[in-house]
């Protein structure tokens, strides 16, 4: 077991383990730390905590110091130099007529590097817009494309729930999510209705799955046969997961059919079999996730096209 605190550079971020050394550290307190980018100041978001050995990343480094008021004042320094950096890289990219969207400008905590990030469709040439950046912030310049789910948690906004979204509040890293999760939610397979702001499948239909699978494994199937308690039998029409009730066209003594609403405890049926997880397969890289997306999407709009109901205009 190694001991090690938790570190975030960006709010949401991914969560970066340092040793703590002998400094007393606390969740919430402010780092300056040595990362592959050089020196950064972070916030404890994990207080002194034993991880097997196996998840951390060797060598692990140790905690420079503690965040002294100096350092807040450089770090909010650096915001407004931020600010400044991200106008007039937008006036030069303008200056170039590149194709491509600024979406924000970083400093490193030392000074020592300025990263520009950017989206575009396709390869872009930066170089003389490289040069002509250095020229006016003397010092090293990254420029990094980026993909549209980074860019919406990078910019943040409010999902159709009404709330700041996941990606940009909390989520450290991009859930796997698919087109079958959809479906086992019984919700529309309409790319508007599913897709979140970045246009890529929404990620709270991960936070979801468990507990639909969850229910849905407690229900009968649309057109299993039933039987009640009060003995009449039947074929499922239509079921509600949340509120786990059945709708069963009943056939009556004089032949005539009749729906019923019944609660799934009055029921007798043949249970579904829970599909079972693979423990052994591991999260996709989120490249491969993205991909996995863009083709389920592409085939829905072609879907959505052949049926005459296309809506994907906003996207």
């Amino acid at each position: 077991m190694t001991k090690v605190i938790g570190v975030r550079f960006r709010t949401a971020g991914k969560i970066y383990y340092f040793s703590p050394g002998k400094l007393k550290i606390r969740s919430g307190d402010h780092v300056i730390v040595e990362t592959a980018r050089g020196i950064e100041y972070g916030y404890v978001v994990m207080g002194v905590k034993d991880v097997d050995d196996e998840k951390v990343v060797q060598p692990l480094k140790s905690v420079i110091r503690l965040a002294t008021e100096q350092d807040d004042h450089q770090s909010e320094a650096n915001r407004q130099k931020e600010k400044e950096a991200f106008a007039i890289c937008l006036e030069k990219i303008r200056k170039h007529g590149l194709d491509m969207k600024l979406i924000d400008a970083e400093y490193t905590f030392d000074n020592n590097k300025v990263l520009f990030y950017f989206t575009a469709d396709g390869r872009i040439d930066f170089r003389e817009l490289v040069k002509d950046l250095a020229s006016v912030f003397k010092t090293r310049i990254e420029l990094r494309q980026i993909g549209v789910r980074d860019e919406t948690k990078i910019l943040g906004g409010y999902g159709i729930c009404g709330r700041e979204l996941c990606c940009h509040a909390h989520q450290s890293e991009f859930l796997p999510v698919s087109i079958k999760m959809a479906k086992e939610q019984n919700l529309s397979l309409n790319p508007a209705k599913i897709s979140g702001m970045c246009g890529r499948l929404m990620c709270c239909l991960k936070h979801e799955q468990e507990t639909y699978e969850e229910l849905n494994s407690r229900l009968p199937g649309i057109g299993d046969s039933v039987t009640a308690r009060d003995g009449s039998k039947g074929e499922v029409s239509s079921v509600n997961v949340l509120r786990q009730t059945v709708k069963v066209i009943v056939t009556l003594d004089n032949e005539e059919k009749e729906i019923r609403e019944y609660r799934v405890d009055e029921l007798r049926f043949k249970p579904r079999r829970r599909k079972e997880k693979n423990k052994n397969k591991h999260n996709n890289q989120n490249a491969q996730n993205t991909q996995a997306e863009e083709k389920e999407l592409k085939e829905l709009e072609a879907l959505e096209r052949r049926e005459g109901k296309s809506k994907l205009n906003d996207k």
